[in-house]
């Protein structure tokens, strides 16, 4: 999934011996190189850019997707003096001590998206066999690079997606919470001179809003940043968790954590990212009127309680389309966790989490 055009051009020169070797990719009208391999100048003065701006020229290069073989560069063929025209200025180097010259499209399903220039002192040099065996690795290298790029895509499109996320959260959460607060400390100077107890209301209101406000924040920031979340103590991380939370739906949440210790780096994230999303389905779910969150370390384990006073639920009869518990089952195997959850309609819901090191 990582292109490497260098080590194509080394693959070739098993199979055809060449003086110098040049990939190239096709960007709109432009063949740009991506690889070079010979005489050390050459790939001094990379890169390499050829403008194809005639049709017709691009036609005879492409050669219909069929290797193209020049015995001698600097004879009056017409395949040759084409050949010359194209590699001027610039790129004229790669015609110097150059004798015979082969050209290899790069097709995927009949698209050419670049190609393989090869050269040697010598003329006549590349054979008819040659040409067929430089064509097959062509045909294997173009779809490794056709497959480079859709991976590339794909990576690109998941951090748009990601970032899409990101801030779709910092405006759901952060900007609505700073948008309440500021709306109660522009009123809260009046309303304090007329009633001192909801003022003192208002302004535990305002404490919990700019609170969970803050804690979104660090959560978003250790999205961005993820060894934060290795860094950093898991208690820490816990509490903010339970900050964000609050400020987000008024459920008080208490975090309490015993004793201390280092986690592997995979565990302590997933241990974060399970009572993430045990936080996300209690919001969504339980109608809860607080949360407890216990944090256990004990000399080779690590324990973590989430409990809530909701509606609970029977776990054998979960609603299909609500996968979060599965998810965290999930999470939970590939890390190497135990998960166990507890619940009972009316009587609330504790999500048990367990890590022990393993004994060698």
């Amino acid at each position: 999934l990582e292109l490497k055009p260098g080590l194509i051009l080394d693959q070739l020169h098993v199979i055809v011996e060449y003086t110098h070797a040049v990939l190239f990719a096709l960007e709109e009208l432009d063949l740009v190189a991506l690889a070079i391999r010979g005489p050390q100048r050459l790939e001094e003065d990379m890169p390499f850019r050829i403008r194809m701006d005639d049709p017709e020229t691009r036609a005879a290069l492409l050669n219909e997707h069929q290797p193209q073989r020049i015995a001698d560069v600097w004879s009056k063929e017409s395949a040759a003096q084409l050949l010359r025209s194209l590699l001027n200025d610039q790129v004229s180097v790669l015609l110097k001590g150059v004798k015979s010259w082969m050209w290899v499209p790069l097709t995927v399903k009949g698209r050419v998206i670049g190609g393989i220039g090869i050269a040697h002192a010598e003329p006549d040099t590349f054979t008819t066999h040659q040409a067929n065996l430089a064509l097959t690795m062509a045909n294997q290298a173009a779809i490794t690079m056709v497959n480079a790029q859709l991976y590339e895509q794909a990576q690109a499109a998941a951090t748009l997606q990601e970032r899409q996320r990101l801030a779709q959260n910092l405006h759901d959460a952060v900007n609505q919470s700073l948008f309440s607060a500021g709306l109660i400390a522009e009123v809260l100077p009046r309303l304090w001179d007329k009633n001192p107890a909801e003022g003192r209301q208002s302004l535990e209101d305002l404490r919990r809003l700019t609170r969970g406000a803050l804690a979104e924040m660090r959560a978003l920031l250790a999205e961005l940043r993820p060894e934060v979340l290795i860094d950093s103590d898991l208690g820490d991380l816990l509490r903010q968790l339970g900050n964000a939370f609050t400020g987000r739906t008024n459920i008080p949440v208490v975090v309490t954590v015993v004793g201390q210790g280092d986690l592997p780096p995979d565990v302590q994230v997933a241990f974060y990212r399970l009572c993430q999303e045990a936080f996300n389905n209690i919001a969504k779910h339980a109608r809860a009127a607080q949360v407890a969150v216990h944090l256990e370390h004990a000399a080779a384990a690590v324990e973590l309680f989430i409990r809530d006073d909701g509606q609970g639920f029977k776990p054998e009869q979960i609603p299909s389309g609500h996968y979060g518990l599965a998810m965290m089952h999930e999470r939970a195997e590939d890390a190497g966790l135990e998960l166990s959850v507890a619940s009972r309609p009316d009587h609330g819901t504790e999500i048990a989490i367990r890590w022990a090191a393993k004994v060698e």
